[in-house]
């Protein structure tokens, strides 16, 4: 019988690869659950490394997850954005400061633009620091075709996401002062961290009335709204700035327990993306919180 300690102890390594390959955590431990239940079936003394063995059985669940997810997220009602990560594993290591963008929501978007081998590859080799040689054994690959597929998917990373302000201090001053203009409906101070070619995107799944469907771009419309969402806001909404996806979010409570995250993407101290969550499935972890 192969060794439960084995498993728990190579979790963290599990399920930070899952969730930056599904973008959701119920699929991550449906995912998990899968790779348990082969690792139980597994002859232990024929495994020559568990968290190889591990790392391979999660790999290709999550392509083959992947590839039928893929009309389902065809189907989905507005945009799709991964589920934020409210609570990271601080044994993960890929939480180190210098990969801390690994787990944006910003980069998630962007690998979803990737084929799931593709988008293994990438993760395997620069997130998670594995050989071309062992992504090779794990894919079904030669390492060549590995090493060419990954400088490939890195390009096309690179080419499609200017370089956003990843410091930690500098991303809570602005979303502190974001939230500050929000709920103080502060209309010029808003505009004034905005880029002017700033994009809010909003993931509510077709869920949730009166929520915009399709992306909003500009400044001064992305301002409008939400403008007009503070106008609307009751005495009971909460807001407050918190983590999520390791970086710092605003996140809102209203009266009437529903929640919204923002996270954003900065270039030069100001605001150019901005993800909305509204889609409830999404924000599971909040429920029955109060602040």
């Amino acid at each position: 019988m192969a060794s439960l300690d084995d498993f728990d102890q190579h979790r963290p390594i599990m399920f930070g690869l899952a969730y930056r390959m599904l973008g959701n955590v119920m699929d991550v431990e449906d995912i998990l659950q899968e790779a348990f239940l082969r690792w139980q079936q597994a002859q232990q003394a024929t495994v020559e490394s568990p968290k190889g063995y591990l790392v391979a059985i999660v790999t290709r669940l999550c392509i083959d997850h992947l590839r039928l997810a893929h009309i389902q997220r065809e189907e989905y009602i507005g945009d799709w954005l991964p589920e934020p990560l409210l609570q990271l594993n601080e044994d993960d290591p890929a939480n180190t400061a210098e990969l801390a963008d690994s787990i944006s929501t910003a980069f998630l978007v962007l690998l979803e633009r990737l084929s799931p081998p593709d988008r293994a590859i990438l993760l395997l080799h620069d997130v998670f620091g594995y050989t071309f040689e062992e992504i090779g054994e794990m894919v079904g690959k030669s390492a060549a075709d590995c090493r060419q597929i990954g400088h490939r998917s890195r390009e096309r990373v690179i080419q499609d996401r200017p370089r956003f302000e990843t410091a930690p201090e500098k991303v809570e001053q602005v979303a502190q002062e974001f939230m500050r203009t929000c709920v103080n409906g502060d209309m010029s101070g808003l505009l004034g961290i905005l880029a002017e070619d700033v994009i809010l995107w909003t993931d509510s799944g077709g869920k949730v009335p009166g929520v915009a469907r399709n992306p909003i771009k500009g400044a001064d419309k992305v301002t409008r709204f939400f403008m007009a969402i503070g106008k609307s806001q009751g005495a009971e909404t909460i807001t407050y700035v918190a983590k999520a996806n390791g970086q710092p979010a605003m996140y809102v409570r209203y009266g009437d327990g529903s929640w919204r995250i923002h996270t954003f993407d900065m270039v030069d101290g100001r605001i150019r993306s901005i993800y909305r969550f509204a889609n409830p499935d999404k924000l599971r972890g909040l429920q029955g919180k109060t602040v």
